[in-house]
């Protein structure tokens, strides 16, 4: 255990062992902090990333520095932004200062210029963001919210909406996810059990009108009338 601690050098196999370590816990630290660190990058979250970057950093690139003290440092830091999340969820102030509310950043077709200072966004920004959204004219927008997370929300105006057929009172089949029951050559029995199949089904299936064996298939869907969609390897 000799590369947890300061050394004057470290044998090629020290330094290994020390990225090992450091890796497996920096993944331990971060299921505790769960999804939310990764998904979201929030006030909480951004001052946890920089930290621990700079923490675990240090003693895998200088070998006078201990692996130990960077890890129990992470270790307090990680229970501090646990706390710091359980406590948000509890106290509004909190939530309120680490997750401000959204304000709008476009209402009514109109740009709201000050609100761009706020977001500390340029107006180039706000237009390729749109841009994205396939919207290309701002009039177009009913509503667009900047929101913690540093996202754009954006609503457009009910007239330049696309018709649905909820809109057209037309009848529509129940929403139904198809399952993949093939992934990269291999049967994923889980989701043809929650089909309610079983793989000599499957196999016939794709003898009878696909002339295919399960390997030659690179993605396989069912959904609830049974209808198989194929993608082979190329």
């Amino acid at each position: 255990m000799d590369f947890f601690s300061s050394q004057e050098s470290l044998t090629a196999i020290q330094w290994i062992l020390r990225a090992i370590v450091a890796f497996f816990f920096l993944l331990f630290a971060a299921k505790i902090m769960g999804q939310r660190s990764i998904a979201q990058l929030r006030l909480l979250d951004f001052v946890m990333a920089i930290l621990i970057g700079n923490i675990i950093a240090h003693p895998l690139s200088d070998e006078q520095l201990g692996l130990k003290g960077s890890m129990i440092t992470m270790t307090v830091l990680v229970v501090l932004y646990t706390a710091g999340v359980f406590l948000s969820l509890k106290w509004y102030k909190l939530r309120k200062w680490l997750n401000p509310s959204p304000f709008p950043l476009i209402k009514d077709g109109q740009i709201i210029y000050k609100k761009l200072t706020k977001a500390r966004i340029s107006l180039d920004f706000l237009l390729s963001q749109l841009r994205k959204e396939k919207i290309t004219d701002v009039k177009t927008v009913a509503l667009a919210l900047w929101e913690p997370d540093g996202t754009i929300s954006i609503f457009l105006d009910p007239k330049h909406q696309s018709v649905t057929p909820a809109d057209m009172q037309l009848p529509t089949a129940p929403f139904s996810f198809p399952r993949t029951i093939i992934k990269d050559g291999k049967i994923d029995h889980n989701e043809l059990q929650q089909a309610g199949k079983n793989e000599l089904w499957l196999e016939s299936k794709l003898k009878l009108k696909h002339n295919a064996a399960v390997k030659e298939v690179l993605l396989a869907t069912i959904d609830q009338n049974e209808r198989l969609t194929i993608l082979y390897y190329e």
